[in-house]
């Protein structure tokens, strides 16, 4: 049988992509074993969904500490579990070329928004009060730029005649509870091949 990959997320908040892993996990819809849970705030909702499903949960701060030293605590964690994919979920701190440089094309990120359209910290306000209509949400890869790595999957979300931007909001969560565990999936089976820009998903 073979080996299930080990995954972390990393969360600074609420964590309902953590959540759906967990839940995708537990019905058997996505095969990796989410190894451990970290975030750089204390009090992130994130980490009790991991401490019910019993899934290791762990606070490292970033404060008063630089950046690089941030990450190399964040990475003696992911190496004491083996991890495989490090997935950002939520994780409201960019991330250096040295942490790239560690787990290379083994970083994954959810964006709210059609990349390369409104990277950034409010991909739903900025596409909805651009006028666009529609929007979406992107899994990408994770490389030096801010929201730059190359594209895995994108789903769309169109924006309705009367919509309002909570609307938007709730249903483009559904969406991303949706599309961050398929990605996840993809990867966890070796399906997924970076070629320049350009992700090929095998078959």
């Amino acid at each position: 049988m073979k080996k299930l990959k080990n995954i972390a997320v990393l969360i600074s908040g609420n964590g309902t992509n953590l959540q759906s892993i967990i839940d995708h996990i537990k019905k058997g819809k996505l095969k990796c074993n989410l190894a451990v849970v970290i975030s750089n705030k204390v009090d992130a909702y994130g980490l009790m969904r991991a401490k019910k499903a019993k899934i290791p949960a762990i606070f490292i701060d970033h404060k008063d500490i630089s950046r690089k030293e941030h990450e190399k605590k964040i990475i003696e964690v992911l190496k004491k579990y083996n991890v495989d994919l490090v997935i950002l979920s939520g994780y409201m701190r960019i991330i250096t070329p040295y942490f790239i440089g560690q787990y290379k094309n083994r970083i994954i990120n959810i964006h709210p928004a059609i990349l390369p359209a409104f990277p950034g910290t409010d991909g739903y306000g900025d596409t909805f009060n651009y006028g666009c209509k529609v929007g979406g949400c992107t899994v990408h890869f994770v490389d030096s730029g801010i929201d730059t790595g190359p594209i895995i999957i994108q789903k769309i979300n169109p924006i309705k005649e009367n919509e309002t931007l909570e609307s938007f909001k709730k249903r483009g969560l559904e969406i991303e509870h949706l599309a961050l565990p398929e990605a996840i999936g993809l990867f966890c089976a070796d399906k997924l091949k970076i070629e320049g820009r350009k992700v090929k998903i095998k078959k």
